[in-house]
């Protein structure tokens, strides 16, 4: 299940902080009052995680990390580096 960010639409709030996360099904009906509160709510769009390619991995990087790393030599063939 994904989570949501949501943050209290008048100001701020001392029982939920006047802004909070929830882990909700896909499919459950948009959140429109703070569980806590009962004060109106609106979703905020946060950021998201992803897998980051910070360089290209080289052929000592994929040894170290335990693939094995061929060279082609013509039309299947290859060599083991």
């Amino acid at each position: 299940m994904p989570l949501y960010e949501y943050e209290v639409c008048d100001g701020g709030c001392d029982i939920c902080g006047g802004h909070f996360t929830l882990q909700r099904p896909v499919k459950a009906p948009p959140l429109t009052k703070c569980p806590l509160c009962k004060k109106p709510v609106r979703k905020v769009i946060s950021s998201f995680s992803t897998p980051t390619k910070l360089k290209p991995l080289s052929i000592s990087d994929a040894k170290k990390a335990g693939f094995t790393v061929l060279k082609r030599l013509g039309k299947g063939e290859y060599e083991k580096q």
